[in-house]
C-alpha cells in the first residue's frame, strides 16, 4: 500500500521504525478479510461458481460430539468448538461437488485480532497433507463421501490461547476464493495439561481432574489453631467465563503472539486481578467498609465478579485475600493452566524484605504502634500454576506461586509471581519473578525490640518458627486439606533450613543480623498462653501460665492487651487491658485465668471474628521481658442448607437455607446468597431484620442443569455478623 492510499486510520498511528505494524492486544477486534483474492485482473467470464465451492462448514462442536469430548472441553456452556492445543480435532466440509484431489486445492486459515501476521502466530495457514506431526499445525483428510470431506486438524502445541477465526480457502486460476466470515466456525484454542508438548503438561490423571476441570473448591482461613474451610465455586465452564478471561487479558495489553506462554499470562493476570494499576477486576478494601459493593466474605464465588467486570469494564468492589486467589483460580483453570488455591498461615508481610519482622515494645512492654510497621496476617491465600520454566535452570519448573492480591510493587505494578515454589524452598531467590517477597512471606523471623527512653534498642526475643508455620491447599479428590509445608521450606531448625536461609541472603535477600542490637534471652522463666474455644457472643476464659526453672522467687508485672484486628494482622482497636502482678514460686508452675466478657468485643468486631492477644511480662527482679502473642477466632454460627424430593436433571426441585440468629441483638440488612456451579446461578435475597433467637427460612424452587454430584453454596451477610457460610453435596439424577 503506498503512502497516498493509506487510510487516515493508519496515519494516525503511532508507528516507529521498528514496528510497521500497530500493536496486537484485544482478541475481539477483527479485520476484513477478502472473499475473492485476485491475483491480478479477472477475466470477463469469470464465474466463482464454475471452481469448487464451500457450502457448509460442520464443526462438531456439541457437548457430547467428539471434539469437545476428547479435549476435555464439554463442560464448557459455550456453543462455540473449543479445543486444547497440540492435540487433533475434527471438522466436516461440504463442497458444491465432489473433491478432486487432483485439480482441486484448498486450506485452512485460521486468524486472531485486526492485524494477522503468520510469524507472530496470529495468522496461521493450515495445508491438507498426508501426515499429521505430532505437536505442529498442519491436517488431512480422514473420511470422503459424496460432496463432503472429514478433516482430522493438529494445531500447535505452542500456539496462542484465544478465539480463532476460521475460514476454508480455495484455489482458482484467477485468484483465492474464501468462505464468509461466519461466527459459527469461530474456535477457541486452549492450554493442554494432556499433552506432553505442552509447558502445563502435568501426567497425573487425577490431579488434571481436580486442578483443570473442578470447578469448585475450599478456601482455608481462621488461623494456624483454628483452621476454617468454606467452599468456592470457581464456575470455570459457566456462560461467558471464557470469554470475561481472554477479555483480562486484552485488558492488561498482553500482546496475542505472547498469549501461547503461561509465564507471561500469570504475571499479566496478577496484576489485572487487582484494581491497583490498570483499573482491574477487583478493588480491595481492609478497613471493613463496603460501601457502593458487597462486602468481601459475602461473595460465594467467582462467577458473579467476573461477568459484572466483563458487562461494567468497572473494578468490582470489594475483595480480600481469598477473593483475588479464587478469581485467579478461575481464570487459569478455565485457560487450561492447572491451578491451585493455597493458604499461608502466620504469612509476613515484610515491607522491606529484610527477612525479619520488627515488633517494637515501650518500656512498659506494650507494641509501640507508631513505630511497628511489619504485620503478620492470620493467614493469605495466593496460587500456585502448573508449568515448566524454560527460563530457569532445570530443576525450578513445576508449581509456581502467583498472587493477585495487592502487597508490594513488583516491576512498577502490584503483581506477583510466578516464583517458583522449588527456588523458594532452597533459597535460590535470585530466579525471578518475586522469590525474595514471597520467601519473606514463609520464612521471616519476628523481632521483639524494646526501646529505652535513650533510643537504645534491646532485643526480648526472636522467633524464628511463627511465620509460615502451616501451608495448606485441598487434597485431590476431595474436601480435606493437604499439609504442603514442606514444599515451601524445610522443617524448622534443620541444617537444611539454615542452609536455604543462608543461600537466600548470599542472593541479595538482607538478612539483618543480632549484632546491631543487644540481644539476652531470658532463660529462666516461661510464659505461655492459652484460649478457651470461644463461640461468637459468648464470654470465655483465658490463661496465662508462667513456668520458674530456676531456684528464685520471683515477681512479674503482666499486662495483657486484647485487640480486634483485621485478619492482615493490622490492629483495628484494643478492647481489653489487664495488668496484674504474679508471685513465681521457685521450681514450679503458676496459672492466672481472665474472663473475656462478650460485651467487651461485640460493639468492635470486624467480620472474621478474629482477636489477637499480646501479654508481657517483666520479671521486676532482672529486668527482663516475657513476651507472646496469639491470635483467637471466635467460632461463628452456619447456615442450615437442605433439598426437599428428588433432584433429576431437568426437573424442578427446592432448597432451603436456614439461619439462628446467636447474637443477643436485632442483625439489620440481612442478605442471603446461594450459589451451585451446574446446578443454579447465584441468586440472592434481602431480609430487613432478623431478631434475636429467631429463624430465617428461604425456600428457592429450581432447575437443576447437568446430573452428577454438585455442591450448593450459600453465604449470609449482615451489618454487625459476616463470614457466615453452609453447603451441602447434592447428588442430581438423570433424567
Amino acid at each position: 500500500m503506498s503512502e497516498t492510499t493509506s487510510t487516515n486510520e493508519e496515519n494516525k498511528l503511532p508507528l516507529n521504525g521498528r514496528r510497521a505494524i500497530p500493536p496486537n492486544y484485544s482478541n475481539d477486534e477483527e479485520n476484513e478479510v477478502p472473499e475473492m483474492e485476485a491475483f491480478g485482473l479477472i477475466p470477463r467470464g469469470f464465474n466463482p461458481r464454475d471452481y469448487l465451492r464451500v457450502v457448509d462448514i460442520y464443526m462438531f462442536k456439541e457437548p457430547q460430539e467428539i471434539n469437545k469430548q476428547e479435549h476435555h472441553t464439554d463442560k464448557y456452556y459455550n456453543p462455540k468448538l473449543i479445543v486444547r492445543r497440540g492435540q487433533a480435532f475434527q471438522i466436516q466440509i461440504d463442497f458444491n461437488r465432489p473433491y478432486k484431489p487432483e485439480t482441486d486445492q484448498f486450506w485452512l486459515e485460521f486468524l486472531m485480532g485486526r492485524y494477522p501476521q503468520q510469524n507472530k502466530g496470529t495468522y496461521i495457514p493450515v495445508v491438507v497433507g498426508n501426515v499429521l506431526k505430532p505437536g505442529q499445525w498442519g491436517a488431512k483428510i480422514i473420511h470422503r463421501e459424496n460432496n463432503s470431506i472429514r478433516l482430522s486438524i493438529m494445531s500447535s502445541a505452542t500456539c496462542i490461547i484465544g478465539k480463532f477465526r476460521l475460514y476454508v480457502a480455495v484455489l482458482t486460476p484467477y485468484g483465492i476464493l474464501r468462505t464468509r466470515r461466519n461466527s459459527a466456525t469461530d474456535t477457541y484454542i486452549l492450554f493442554n495439561p494432556w499433552c506432553q508438548l505442552d509447558a502445563v503438561y502435568m501426567d497425573d490423571e487425577k490431579e488434571r481432574q481436580e486442578y483443570v476441570l473442578n470447578d469448585v473448591g475450599i478456601v482455608f482461613h481462621g488461623n494456624v489453631e483454628d483452621v476454617k474451610s468454606r467452599s468456592w465455586s470457581y464456575g470455570q465452564f459457566e456462560e461467558n467465563i471464557l470469554d470475561a478471561c481472554l477479555f483480562l487479558m486484552d485488558k492488561a495489553e498482553l500482546e496475542l503472539s505472547g498469549r501461547g506462554n503461561p509465564i507471561k499470562i500469570c504475571r499479566v493476570a496478577s496484576a489485572v486481578i487487582n484494581s491497583r494499576d490498570e483499573d482491574g477486576v477487583i478493588a480491595g478494601s481492609w478497613n471493613n467498609s463496603y460501601d457502593y459493593g458487597v462486602a468481601p466474605s459475602a461473595w460465594t464465588g467467582s462467577v458473579d465478579i467476573l461477568l459484572e467486570y466483563y458487562s461494567s469494564k468497572q473494578p468490582v468492589r470489594y475483595g480480600q485475600c481469598w477473593v483475588f486467589a479464587g478469581v485467579f483460580n478461575t481464570f487459569l483453570r478455565c485457560l487450561g493452566i492447572p491451578a491451585r488455591l493455597i493458604t499461608n498461615y502466620s504469612s509476613a508481610h515484610d515491607n522491606n524484605a529484610n527477612l525479619r519482622l520488627d515488633f517494637f515494645l515501650d518500656d512498659e512492654g506494650k507494641v509501640d504502634t507508631r513505630l511497628t510497621k511489619d504485620s503478620v496476617w492470620n493467614y493469605h491465600c495466593w496460587n500456585e500454576a502448573w508449568m515448566t520454566r524454560p527460563d530457569l535452570p532445570v530443576g525450578f519448573g513445576g508449581w509456581q506461586v502467583v498472587d493477585g492480591t495487592p502487597q508490594e510493587t513488583s516491576d512498577g505494578m502490584y503483581r506477583c509471581g510466578p516464583a517458583s515454589v522449588q527456588a523458594i524452598k532452597h533459597g535460590h531467590v535470585c530466579f525471578q519473578f518475586d522469590a525474595p517477597f514471597v520467601y519473606a512471606e514463609v520464612n521471616s523471623d519476628i523481632f521483639y525490640t524494646r526501646v529505652e527512653k535513650n533510643g537504645a534498642q534491646v532485643v526480648e526475643k526472636i522467633d524464628t518458627t511463627r511465620i509460615g508455620q502451616l501451608i495448606v491447599t485441598k487434597e485431590v479428590g476431595g474436601d480435606g486439606m493437604v499439609d504442603i509445608t514442606e514444599e515451601y521450606k524445610f522443617r524448622e531448625g534443620s541444617d537444611e533450613e539454615r542452609l536455604a536461609l543462608e543461600t537466600a541472603v548470599m542472593y541479595g535477600v538482607k538478612k539483618q543480623s543480632v549484632q546491631d542490637t543487644t540481644y539476652q534471652p531470658q532463660t529462666d522463666v516461661d510464659m505461655d498462653f492459652q484460649a478457651q474455644k470461644a463461640v461468637l457472643g459468648n464470654d470465655f476464659k483465658v490463661t496465662i501460665t508462667f513456668r520458674n526453672k530456676s531456684r528464685n522467687s520471683y515477681t512479674a508485672t503482666t499486662y495483657l492487651s486484647g485487640n480486634i484486628v483485621f485478619y492482615t494482622g493490622v490492629t483495628k482497636s484494643e478492647f481489653k487491658k489487664h495488668s496484674f502482678s504474679a508471685k513465681l514460686e521457685p521450681s514450679s508452675s503458676s496459672s492466672f485465668n481472665i474472663v473475656i466478657k462478650s460485651s467487651e468485643y461485640m460493639s468492635e468486631l470486624l467480620e472474621q471474628a478474629s482477636f489477637h492477644f499480646f501479654v508481657t511480662a517483666r520479671i521486676n527482679e532482672t529486668g527482663k521481658i516475657l513476651a507472646v502473642q496469639k491470635a483467637v477466632m471466635l467460632e461463628i454460627p452456619t447456615l442450615r442448607i437442605k433439598t426437599k424430593g428428588e433432584l433429576v436433571a431437568g426437573k424442578e426441585a427446592s432448597v432451603i437455607v436456614e439461619f439462628t440468629n446467636p447474637l443477643k441483638q436485632t442483625l439489620e440488612n440481612v442478605t442471603l446468597r446461594l450459589e451451585g456451579p451446574g446446578v443454579l446461578r447465584t441468586i440472592k435475597k434481602e431480609f430487613g431484620r432478623t431478631p434475636m433467637n429467631s429463624t430465617l427460612t428461604w425456600e428457592v424452587k429450581f432447575f437443576p442443569m447437568r446430573p452428577g454430584l454438585r455442591k450448593l453454596i450459600a453465604s449470609l451477610n449482615s451489618n454487625a455478623l459476616r463470614h457466615v457460610y453452609g453447603e451441602l453435596n447434592v447428588q442430581i439424577q438423570k433424567p
